[in-house]
């Protein structure tokens, strides 16, 4: 009796544990197609919280929030939340961010760690090009 108990109970662990997979499968996709949306860079995204919840379509599911990190411009981020029910969407929440303008954001000019270099081998030190 007690191995037909201990089936179960790792049967029930591993389903749930498939679950949560599930939703952050789900999560992620999800986030990714909302970012493309925004016009924005999805930089991360983690689960914060879960919970065990009554509903969905199995009745034992999970209410899951899902931390996202997103860039409008290549140097800031953001951090928006995401709440799911079992494999639906609840919400979103975003920040408030400017407008993302990719043709505004600044190129990486010279030498690795951030010197004086003006690229292509030239350097502008000396010439008073970095104060």
């Amino acid at each position: 009796m007690t191995d037909f108990l201990l089936i179960v109970a790792v049967v029930v662990i591993a389903a749930f544990f498939w679950q949560l997979r599930q939703m952050a499968e789900m999560s992620r996709i999800f986030a990714t197609k909302e970012c493309q949306k925004q016009k924005v860079q999805l930089l991360a995204i983690a689960q914060e919280t879960a919970k065990p919840s009554l509903g969905g379509s199995t009745g034992l599911t999970w209410k899951v929030k899902y931390l996202f990190e997103f860039s409008t411009d290549g140097i800031n981020q953001y951090r928006g939340s995401l709440w799911m029910h079992g494999k639906k969407i609840q919400k979103v929440q975003w920040p408030i961010f400017p407008e993302p303008e990719w043709h505004d954001a600044p190129e990486s000019r010279g030498s690795v760690g951030g010197g004086c270099g003006g690229g292509r081998g030239k350097s502008n030190c000396s010439s008073g090009g970095c104060k």
